[in-house]
């Protein structure tokens, strides 16, 4: 959701345990883990494909990464092309059918964050002082920013109502910074709030000093979801904080010896594992991927695009996203995949969603000079685009994000399929077959 955010003088504006991998020279690391909650499904209980979401997911993701190109910028001194951000149509999400929404929500026993749109997992922030309690947060893991941002004890807004609030004077460890963070939401709304360092824990795993902002300011946008806040797990090139990001901070401090954390996202059991890898979630080696090290993201590149075995497009940039719910490319690439998948069409051209027959679904996968790493007919499915219809909605589609004609971002309905390795030492993004 987030928009834009710019620097002016003293502001920025803006699971398990397993067998771990070997770290550089033989050395092991014991890993720890933290179990997510699951992402929800942007089909309808009908099975039929739920646009108004959908639009919202893309509306965050191209926002975010809006922000991301003026934190890059910032971060350069040079300049980038940046796209114009996009609001929250007023007939997909007005405020009030946000709070009509969340009066449902109430009355649901849910088993599940049933509109939760991210992989969630709790964090404690700081030092407790004598008779206070830890503060605990279930935070969005997102490998799509770089920035760890809560809501504020101080907060007001009806958004944090319901959220867990840091209070520095309850930790001993809190260092209250110049800067503010201050960023504007598609809506017309923004949050902003102090910038400060604590010592930030995931699983075991701890960071001093680790920069953060506590939102005193919150948009309705946040009013209706689960999370707290965001912990962005790309890198220090695309922080608005301009600091390292918790896993680069944690790593250089020696909190684990492995330089690499890993996604397992599934309906259950999913993990976000830090040190290392899992490996009782995957069977057989990790292929890792290079990735341009001057974007800060998380962005193997040279792919190929292809249905079935045919190459479609060769020297795809690929960002791996787990803060994207779906999968997006430029709008002339994602035509050329679908030109090669029989029945398929355009569902939506404004939004730029496919649908194809739900009785054949394609084979479409990434390849980087190795396995091709298929989407499965699960992961591709969205739903149908009518009640009884025969043709389902598919998770890739033709969105112009911002980054060229040649960068695709590769979301959850890519990384559900593969075990996914981010290794900090390497510069490297890896996948290997689940078990």
């Amino acid at each position: 959701m987030l928009k834009t955010a710019i620097l002016i003088a003293g502001t920025v504006v803006f699971s398990v345990f397993a067998s771990p991998a070997p770290a550089p020279g033989g050395a092991i690391s014991p890993g720890t883990a933290i179990p997510l909650a699951r992402r929800s499904s942007l089909t309808g209980a009908d099975g039929v494909f739920d646009k108004d979401k959908a639009v919202l997911a893309t509306i965050d993701t191209i926002n975010k990464h809006i922000q991301n190109r003026v934190n890059f910028q910032k971060y350069t001194g040079g300049s980038v092309k940046i796209r114009s951000p996009v609001p929250l149509p007023s007939d997909v999400d007005s405020k009030d059918r946000l709070l009509r929404r969340e009066e449902k929500r109430q009355s649901e026993a849910l088993t599940d964050e049933s509109n939760n749109i991210e992989w969630a997992g709790t964090i404690s922030v700081g030092t407790p002082k004598k008779g206070t309690a830890k503060q605990n947060f279930l935070i969005d893991f997102d490998t799509g920013s770089a920035d760890l941002w809560i809501p504020s004890s101080s907060c007001l807004s009806l958004a944090c109502r319901k959220k867990s609030k840091y209070n520095p004077t309850s930790s001993s460890t809190s260092s209250r910074k110049p800067e503010t963070l201050y960023v504007e939401y598609g809506d017309d709304s923004s949050a902003s709030g102090p910038v400060y360092s604590d010592t930030v824990t995931v699983a075991g795993v701890s960071a001093t000093n680790q920069y953060f902002a506590a939102m005193t300011t919150l948009s309705l946008s946040f009013y209706t979801d689960p999370i707290d806040g965001i912990m962005g797990m790309g890198l220090l090139p695309i922080s608005g904080l301009q600091q390292d990001p918790f896993v680069m901070n944690a790593k250089s401090e020696g909190a684990f010896g492995v330089g690499q954390f890993s996604f397992y996202l599934a309906n259950t059991g999913s993990e976000l594992y830090i040190g290392g890898t899992d490996s009782k979630k995957y069977t057989g080696a990790i292929e890792f991927n290079s990735i341009n090290t001057t974007t800060g993201f998380w962005e193997p590149t040279n792919a190929q695009a292809k249905v079935g075995s045919t190459t479609v497009l060769t020297g795809l940039q690929t960002i791996v996203d787990s803060g994207t719910t779906l999968m997006y490319c430029p709008p002339a690439v994602v035509q050329q995949i679908y030109a090669k998948v029989p029945g398929a069409k355009v569902f939506d051209a404004e939004e730029g969603y496919y649908s194809y027959p739900c009785a054949s679904p394609p084979q479409i996968s990434f390849n980087y000079g190795g396995k091709d790493w298929t989407i499965s007919a699960a992961n591709l499915n969205l739903g149908l685009t009518k009640a009884k219809s025969k043709d389902c909605v598919a998770a890739l589609a033709g969105v112009d994000i911002g980054f060229g004609a040649q960068t695709c971002i590769l979301g959850d309905a890519f990384m559900k399929n593969f075990y996914s390795v981010f290794d900090l030492d390497q510069k490297a993004v890896g996948f290997a077959t689940l078990a």
